[in-house]
């Protein structure tokens, strides 16, 4: 084996080194003599993230347990997960502080932005983006934003730094051709050269702006910094993304899936899009996954027993205490449940060196609705498998006074190893929940 050279005159050297020239910063993409030799030998296993949203919730009756603790009494919903009870925690009394705009608030539930689309209201940075900028791309995808039966212009669980919808991926066939089919060598050559227009523009960009600034007064200058800064950034990650398009692709272990048409299948969509997160974390194609299944953009559905739905899912969720409704989203929640039991025994049976996937992989589920009947976005579902923390248990906080939900994604950023004690509305990390 080849042992790898150890310098001990030199330190590494920094991540934040830049290429200086012709007025051009350009900022290095990660690189192995960053890393002291043997501190890349130790590497922590990789830590990764699911967060699956369905914005209309569940009935809210069934969802939460009695008791806390450890020896809470599983709800009919929780039952049904039973066999995973020691690898999870559910969450009763979170809730993101002033996003209470009923339907529109599933947009903010990874962003906690107050205020949710108000007059003059502007999203923020969600929790994926987030992540996904201080790990850097360590993986072909730095993130993956998926979607079922989604209103693409409308909806997303991402957003980007500066508000902006980031429009998820609904097709499973293109998310499998972009994940594993390596294009031919014209294809890769066309994409190259993509990358090498844009980071043409980048560079002319830096230059105009610096002959710009020369007679700002200060003010300006320091917001010029700033968009300067951003503009390296790009131009790291276009450096980065040019690599990767230069790397083979992973083999998969599945082959090509067919695309679900019929939306009224939603269910049978929303297992397929799942496996397609799964299949990405085993290819370790990305470490970052969301999906968001719209519920609210769902016409009648089928439900668990092959029948159909009398109403739409959005109209079933205003039930009015109606049996038939309440017997309907019943089986609906019912269906979400088996989904993510299926998800969460796939994820433990697969090893990664040794170590079983759910245990490196943290899965969010969760709703921006804590009660869809009354448009109410308190109490929220909040449920946390896997990632290595020391689940089973029932971690309760105040029905009337919320704990703010963007404790939980300090919690899980920082099991990520990402060194960050805030994150939007946070006040610190949830408390109750440990690393194993």
């Amino acid at each position: 084996m080849r042992m790898p050279q150890v310098s001990t005159g030199r330190p590494p050297i920094s991540r934040r080194t830049l290429l200086r020239g012709a007025g051009v910063g350009l900022a290095l993409p990660a690189l192995e003599c960053m890393t002291p030799a043997f501190a890349r030998a130790a590497s922590p296993p990789p830590q990764r993230m699911l967060i699956i949203a369905n914005n209309l919730g569940v009935l809210p009756k069934l969802f939460f347990p009695q008791g806390t603790g450890r020896d809470y009494q599983a709800s009919p919903y929780l039952s049904m997960l039973a066999p995973f009870r020691n690898d999870l925690t559910v969450f009763s009394g979170l809730s993101h502080p002033g996003v209470n705009g009923g339907h529109s608030a599933d947009n903010c539930f990874l962003t906690a932005a107050r205020g949710a689309f108000k007059s003059g209201f502007r999203n923020q940075i969600s929790l994926d983006q987030f992540a996904a900028e201080k790990l850097g791309q360590v993986t072909r995808f730095p993130t993956l934003n998926l979607g079922v039966n989604i209103d693409k212009g409308n909806r997303s669980l991402s957003w980007t730094r500066d508000g902006v919808l980031l429009p998820a991926e609904d097709s499973p066939a293109k998310l499998y051709q972009r994940m594993f089919v390596q294009g031919d060598q014209e294809a890769v050559a066309r994409q190259l050269r993509k990358l090498d227009e844009r980071g043409s523009i980048l560079d002319t960009l830096v230059d105009e702006t610096r002959r710009f600034s020369r007679n700002l007064a200060s003010g300006d200058k320091a917001r010029l910094d700033q968009y300067l800064t951003s503009v390296r950034e790009v131009e790291g990650r276009l450096q980065t993304a040019r690599e990767w398009e230069q790397r083979p692709k992973p083999t998969p272990s599945k082959p090509a899936p067919a695309d679900i048409e019929d939306r009224k299948l939603f269910f049978e969509k929303c297992d397929l899009m799942l496996s397609m997160a799964q299949l990405a974390f085993e290819s370790d194609s990305t470490r970052v996954v969301t999906v968001m299944a719209d519920a609210f953009f769902t016409p009648v559905f089928r439900l668990g027993d092959g029948q159909p739905s009398s109403e739409v899912y959005h109209n079933l969720t205003h039930h009015g205490q109606s049996a038939d409704k309440l017997r309907q989203l019943e089986s609906a929640d019912r269906r979400q449940m088996a989904l993510l039991a299926t998800l969460l025994g796939n994820l433990a049976g697969t090893k990664e060196e040794g170590q079983r996937l759910l245990d490196r992989t943290m899965v969010l589920y969760g709703s921006s609705l804590g009660d869809a009947n009354v448009h109410d976005n308190t109490n929220l579902p909040i449920l946390l498998a896997g990632g290595g923390f020391r689940h089973g248990q029932h971690v309760a906080f105040k029905r009337d006074n919320n704990a703010p939900l963007s404790n939980l994604f300090v919690s899980m950023l920082q099991r990520m190893g990402i060194e960050s004690d805030t994150f939007a509305s946070s006040t610190g990390r949830v408390n109750g929940l440990e690393v194993a």
